[in-house]
């Protein structure tokens, strides 16, 4: 089965109150999602999930909640940027968590070794 190449974020606008839906490239890695913010902290979804950082997503058929966070770890940034580079030809950019939440992904719920 080939990975989607899309995964779908819904941020709370962090002014309006307002669901913010995003197309975006991702990896997958350790059971969880990383997203790479091209303009890092300028971007909207990266100060919205900032603000609140409980999400949702949908990538393929699958649609869940989850918490975000701007990954701060060297080695994951590394790691992460790499993966990406090589799934897309780019990884430049800000490294965003999505860790799935409840009950259909208490197995991803493991510490990442950093």
């Amino acid at each position: 089965m080939t990975e989607p190449t899309y995964l779908y974020l819904t941020t709370k606008g962090r002014v309006s109150g307002r669901p913010r839906e995003i197309e975006i490239w991702f990896t997958r890695y350790e059971g969880r999602y990383y997203l790479v913010a091209e303009h890092r902290e300028k971007t909207q979804w990266v100060q919205n999930l900032r603000a609140n950082s409980h999400v949702q997503v949908r990538v393929g058929e699958a649609h869940f909640p989850a918490r975000a966070r701007v990954v701060t770890e060297p080695g994951l940034v590394r790691e992460i940027r790499a993966r990406s580079e090589k799934k897309y030809g780019w990884g430049d950019g800000l490294v965003v968590e999505l860790q799935p939440a409840g009950p259909a992904h208490e197995h991803h719920d493991r510490e990442t070794p950093r």
